[in-house]
């Protein structure tokens, strides 16, 4: 375990590591970071981001690694760009904010992607919990805020799976078509699974449509199931895109 003062400090550890993994120089990052697009990452910036400069107060100040920059980077080292700034596997915890306790990797990236809420209060017995504060003098209970924003990261994912179980019980409903006269009980299964699943994916689009979230796009075929079965509560929210 090391001990980071700052996320900057972890990044700057990160980039490093990473950049020796791949046998790279800084100079080789900053050629790479210019195919990338950002010319202005240059060996000198990439120094001062690693190991810093020293004020005029004797004090180290590193060059901060902005958002849009971290991206950049990330791919310029063949890393996912969340794992620079919260490294899995290799530390055992790393910096929160400045007046909250440095948490466990996976934590604090699971916060990132809105998939838990930040437990910033205590420890009280041991156990981290939500702060429960309003925000601002008459606004809604901080927890109460987050979890109303974080919403789409968790809609998205399950659109996925279960788009992806549609398209599987689609192939395998086609395969049972196919050898319907020599297995019909297959074939009504198969069918029936489909629309089964059908319907959980037409569901949560409307759930999404309800919360004015975008829908990805869906093969044609698999919306116009959905509409002529009417599992769709607004079916112009949904563009289609070509067979996959």
């Amino acid at each position: 375990m090391h001990s980071h003062q700052t996320t900057g400090d972890l990044i700057a550890e990160q980039i490093r590591r990473h950049r020796e993994r791949l046998g790279m120089n800084r100079r080789d990052l900053a050629a790479e970071c210019a195919r990338l697009g950002r010319p202005d990452l240059t060996f000198a910036v990439l120094t001062t981001i690693e190991t810093g400069r020293t004020g005029k107060d004797g004090e180290k100040i590193r060059r901060p690694v902005a958002v849009d920059e971290l991206l950049v980077l990330g791919l310029a080292l063949a890393v996912p760009p969340m794992l620079l700034m919260l490294p899995l596997g290799s530390e055992q915890a790393v910096p929160t904010v400045p007046n909250r306790d440095p948490r466990d990797p996976y934590t604090v990236w699971r916060w990132w992607t809105g998939e838990e809420t930040p437990t910033l209060g205590g420890p009280i017995d041991g156990r981290y919990i939500a702060e429960s504060q309003p925000i601002g003098e008459n606004g809604p209970k901080w927890a109460a805020a987050w979890a109303s924003a974080a919403y789409p990261a968790s809609m998205y994912p399950e659109f996925e799976r279960r788009r992806d179980a549609v398209h599987r019980a689609y192939l395998r409903a086609e395969t049972a078509h196919d050898k319907r006269k020599t297995d019909k009980e297959g074939h009504v299964s198969a069918q029936t699974d489909y629309l089964h699943r059908l319907e959980e994916l037409a569901r949560h689009i409307n759930d999404m449509t309800l919360a004015g979230l975008q829908i990805p796009q869906l093969r044609p075929d698999l919306i116009e199931d959905m509409k002529g079965l009417d599992m769709l509560d607004d079916p112009d929210h949904i563009q289609t895109r070509g067979d996959e």
